[in-house]
């Protein structure tokens, strides 16, 4: 069974609010881990239905730099939200990156596009046809 993708963020705070504001996930365990010099948050959708997204933040950490689209190892991650146009509206107000328009692959399927979180990770939204 798949449990959850960790990705690594500049700042703990930022990441929690754009994932809870606009793909509506919540934190659901919050910890620093010693070891490491790290805290982690685990966040999942309201209902608990999908895999878990583990946000880490390295303290030690200094640079945050995403390779460019095509050298880099992880692609994206994917959510479904339920009015693509209105979720991008609240995206563009504040400030959200969108590196592809809505389109579809086939003329009745989902509607996609994609935008980039606070540190520049690649997000797929899909509105279901």
């Amino acid at each position: 069974m798949f449990i959850h993708t960790s990705i690594r963020v500049s700042n703990m705070e930022h990441s929690i609010e754009f994932y809870e504001k606009f793909l509506n996930l919540k934190v659901v365990n919050r910890r620093e881990i010693r070891q490491n010099n790290a805290e982690i948050a685990f966040l999942q959708d309201k209902q608990a239905k999908g895999a878990m997204l583990e946000l880490t933040f390295y303290r030690n950490q200094k640079r945050f730099i995403q390779a460019e689209y095509e050298d880099r190892l992880f692609d994206h991650l994917a959510f479904q939200v339920e009015d693509m146009n209105k979720t991008l509206e609240g995206m563009r107000k504040s400030g959200v990156a969108v590196t592809d328009e809505p389109y579809r692959l086939s003329p009745n399927g989902s509607l996609i596009a994609f935008v980039e979180d606070p540190d520049g990770t690649l997000i797929e939204l899909i509105e279901k046809g």
